[in-house]
């Protein structure tokens, strides 16, 4: 089974030796042919000097240097469509990921399923990461429509034709999971011990969280829309009960409804239902500005790829 594994750096000139140290130890045992893909992320540290380097030492290293920062899920993209072999393996960098494991990943694979996830054991954050990540993956189960998505993680594999379903995507969000969802239907999970990272910090924020949160639910799914439309027909009927109560009470007392509170409140009620709708509806054309914009997913500045790289399949 040839294996090309996908890694999106950014800011890890500590931690790339060891990880490298150790899937030079792992994959011989895993597969006949293989590749390891840095994509550099806009590093901000000697990232890209690393991978330089480690390019030189092992001929199955491909380097790729992208011009600025563009997002994890950019640089696996661009990694993903990179690739060469049939299997693809994604990780991070920081050494959460055991290489040891990667073989966990592949018995499914041989099994018959397309994407395979390493779901940790145990989450390792703190209580706010942990309530954003649960979040993000409620979002993305509405995006990909699939129960699994409570289970994603980086560290995945899956046939790499999958690809095809979304080659043609140029969205300056995308999900990977999510777009994996367009081209397979058979996912599964299995439980990885994640390991702590030892190395800097992780770049995933409560805040940013959310925001990849609320880029996957109005980037690949109308859940938000049509939640704004039951809200606002939910708000006509009561505007409607209203009414009703207004006119019963004038046939039955001869008096219209005395008090600004109620009216003020009414008004309060549908303004904000209003401007909720307006709101939802404006994250969308803002995706659609975008689109229209054609602003890259990611940019390739330079890479290493030397042509020793089929040395492993001699």
């Amino acid at each position: 089974m040839d294996l090309s594994i996908v890694i999106p750096v950014y800011n890890s000139e500590h931690s790339l030796p060891e990880l490298i140290q150790r899937l030079n130890a792992s994959l011989p045992g895993m597969a006949e042919h293989y590749e390891i893909l840095l994509v550099n992320d806009g590093s901000k540290d000697g990232s890209w000097e690393t991978i330089q380097r480690l390019s030189q030492q092992y001929p199955w290293i491909r380097g790729i240097n992208l011009m600025r920062n563009y997002g994890q899920h950019n640089a696996l993209l661009c990694g993903i469509r990179t690739a060469r072999y049939p299997i693809t393996v994604t990780m991070d960098d920081d050494l959460q990921h055991p290489p040891e494991e990667i073989p966990l990943l592949l018995e499914k694979i041989r099994e018959g399923y397309q994407v395979v996830y390493g779901r940790p054991v145990k989450e390792q954050h703190n209580l706010w990461r942990d309530l954003a990540s649960q979040a993000t993956k409620i979002a993305l189960q509405s995006a990909m429509g699939a129960e699994t998505a409570r289970n994603v993680s980086a560290f995945r594999a899956f046939h790499t034709q999958i690809r095809q379903a979304f080659s043609q995507y140029q969205g300056a969000y995308p999900s990977i999971d999510v777009l994996l969802t367009w081209g397979a239907n058979r996912f599964t999970s299995v439980p990885i011990h994640f390991q702590p990272r030892r190395y800097g910090n992780s770049q995933y924020s409560f805040t940013k969280l959310v925001r990849h949160a609320m880029n996957m639910i109005t980037g690949f799914s109308i859940v938000p829309l049509q939640l704004a439309s039951l809200i606002g027909f939910s708000f006509t009927l009561f505007g409607l009960g209203v009414l009703v109560y207004v006119i019963a009470r004038y046939i039955v007392q001869g008096g219209s409804v005395p008090g600004f509170p109620f009216l003020a409140s009414i008004i309060a009620i549908f303004s904000g239902a209003q401007l909720f709708a307006l709101g939802i509806i404006g994250e969308y054309l803002a995706r659609m500005h975008f689109r229209l914009m054609e602003r890259p997913t990611y940019t390739i500045q330079e890479m290493t790829d030397s042509q020793e790289h089929l040395q492993n399949e001699s």
